[in-house]
């Protein structure tokens, strides 16, 4: 049984289109498999660490040299990354926040880039310098944004700091298979926004009948 991973980031506890796009998942994967194996871990409500000098310090200093307090201050870091090592199927919901991510995700995407945990240099090759070591691992994208036409070629793609940002990072650490699916427009009315959140929710379904069944 694939070990489920749901991450949401949202500010939002109601009224959340990323949110709801994690429980349309839930949803459909408990349905398919009733003893369903799913972590999930909220990071829009609460105070992600940010990262400081001794954090930096710590990560960087072999685990057998830290100091107790750099132990602790490592703490969530390695909360974090434990959860993903063990897990199979990542599934992260996000808001589009000023055109990026919300700050707790960016947050706790530096807990989760380590060097020698989630990734290691390649000095090699100036090309490709990062080495991910989280392998065989799903990732879907569940992302909601205001406006319409950040996709690929669209008027607004130069705005997406969003998916190409993610895409960047969890490839770094390892993570190739990936796959977005958006609600876009939910600012143009309500006639529009219903047209894209149906059309998201019936993706996500049939994405994990395709990929994951």
């Amino acid at each position: 049984m694939k070990k489920v991973l749901v991450i949401n980031s949202s500010a939002r506890a109601l009224r959340s289109q990323s949110r709801k796009l994690t429980e349309v998942f839930i949803d459909h994967w408990t349905s398919i498999h009733g003893d369903a194996m799913i972590t999930t871990r909220e990071l829009g409500n609460i105070d992600v660490p940010h990262m400081n000098e001794n954090w930096i310090a710590a990560a960087f200093k072999p685990e057998a040299a830290r100091l107790a307090e750099e132990m602790e201050t490592l703490k969530t870091s390695d909360t974090y990354i434990a959860e993903l090592k063990e897990t199979d199927v990542i599934v992260l919901g996000s808001p589009m926040y000023n055109w990026s991510i919300p700050s707790v995700l960016k947050a706790y995407i530096d807990q989760i880039i380590r060097v020698n945990e989630t990734f290691t240099f390649n000095r090699a090759d100036v090309q490709n310098p990062y080495t991910g070591l989280l392998e065989n691992k799903t990732l879907f994208l569940l992302l909601s944004r205001g406006e319409p036409g950040y996709g690929k070629g669209d008027y607004n793609e130069y705005m997406d700091f969003q998916s190409t940002y993610l895409k960047t990072v969890f490839n770094i650490i390892g993570i190739s298979n990936i796959h977005i699916i958006t609600i876009n427009g939910l600012s143009y009315g309500p006639e529009k926004a219903k047209t894209s959140i149906d059309t998201s929710h019936q993706d996500i379904r049939d994405l994990i009948e395709r990929e994951l069944v």
